[in-house]
């Protein structure tokens, strides 16, 4: 009778488990429906995953901005730590991405891309992609496969071993294992869905570093423009003028470090704060911020003093999960990590 009635409780226990685990799920998939439904209304919401660089930052993750506009859900880049970020937000990494834009190939813009691709295809509220993800990325010109298209060749055979368990163990769809390439060439729209258009226009990394590009994306009245990797660039200002948002990347180091032969190639890659505030003035964003934020031996204020010397408009720093809601006004919240949510 004793062993029966332990058999019961160990039966009650299991049971018990079941259930808070089952609830659990439930309680996850609610909470990423929710976040992956993006805003139908005439509104752009742009969150920024990652404003890091190659450092390796707790903090800062790799370069990475989701942009929600007409239904729709677009990645662009998808620096170290992006899932991260989206499961914060409640978002799935695989049903939760309607597509993916690379702006170059260096490593800290792509390194993330792994994971998106085969997190995206588990089974699980942070995946069950049920289609190919869609990826875009800039060519040559050439005739020589692109950059975006050896990325995804590279992918299926790094982890053939991989996609091929999956479907035979956990019967993933073959479909959601695949990559679907658009790569492009030269400054146009590079996709136009549900009155989402985004425009790929090229920007100057350096002599070496091409291709590489920054993306503008209108919706309605709205728009944002992201710069993606670059120096001081009159085809972004081009591009950019007229925008809402004004996303930009900026590299601020000390006067001691600056004379380091080996920082002064970095640094001739990238946009100093008082150039960054130049093409804000020209641009005349409703509001400009930083990402792809690079200090060193230098500090956030003195980031702002430097900008401040070339542009008095709108500006901030951006941090990761940081959130922006382009209406009438670009409006900026940070994320509560305590509370896990925007304030209301």
């Amino acid at each position: 009778m004793a062993a029966a009635n332990g058999g019961t409780t160990t039966r009650r226990y299991i049971l018990a488990g079941i259930a808070a685990l089952l609830a659990l799920v439930a309680s996850i998939c609610g909470a990423v429906a929710a976040e992956d439904k993006p805003p139908m209304f005439k509104d752009i919401v742009v969150t920024l995953l990652g404003t890091g660089a190659p450092l390796p930052s707790p903090a800062r993750f790799g370069p990475a901005t989701l942009v929600q506009a007409g239904g729709l859900n677009l990645l662009f880049d998808a620096g170290r730590g992006v899932t991260v970020r989206l499961f914060q937000l409640g978002m799935s990494s695989g049903n939760g991405i309607d597509a993916v834009f690379l702006t170059h190939y260096h490593s800290d813009h792509v390194t993330g891309l792994p994971d998106l691709w085969m997190t995206g295809y588990i089974f699980g509220p942070f995946g069950s992609r049920a289609k190919a993800m869609r990826l875009w990325g800039p060519s040559d010109g050439t005739t020589a496969p692109s950059g975006v298209a050896k990325i995804a060749k590279g992918l299926a055979e790094a982890f053939s071993d991989d996609v091929h368990i999956r479907q035979a163990d956990e019967h993933i769809p073959a479909a959601a294992t695949q990559i679907e390439v658009h790569d492009f060439h030269g400054d146009r729209v590079v996709f136009d869905e549900a009155g989402v258009k985004v425009t790929a226009f090229a920007v100057d990394h350096g002599d070496l570093i091409k291709p590489s590009v920054g993306y503008r994306i209108d919706y309605g009245a709205r728009s944002v423009t992201i710069s993606g990797d670059t120096k001081f660039d009159e085809n972004l200002i081009r591009h950019a003028t007229g925008t809402d948002l004004l996303i930009h990347e900026v590299l601020a180091m000390s006067e001691q470090l600056a004379k380091l032969p080996q920082l002064k190639p970095i640094a001739a890659h990238h946009t100093s704060p008082e150039e960054a505030g130049t093409v804000f003035s020209r641009v005349k964003p409703k509001l400009a911020a930083y990402s792809h934020i690079v200090l060193l031996g230098t500090e956030v204020r003195e980031l702002l003093s430097r900008t401040q010397s070339t542009y008095q408009g709108p500006l901030e720093v951006g941090e990761d999960l940081m959130r922006f809601t382009i209406g009438d006004r670009v409006v900026a919240k940070r994320w509560h990590p305590e509370l896990r949510k925007y304030p209301d």
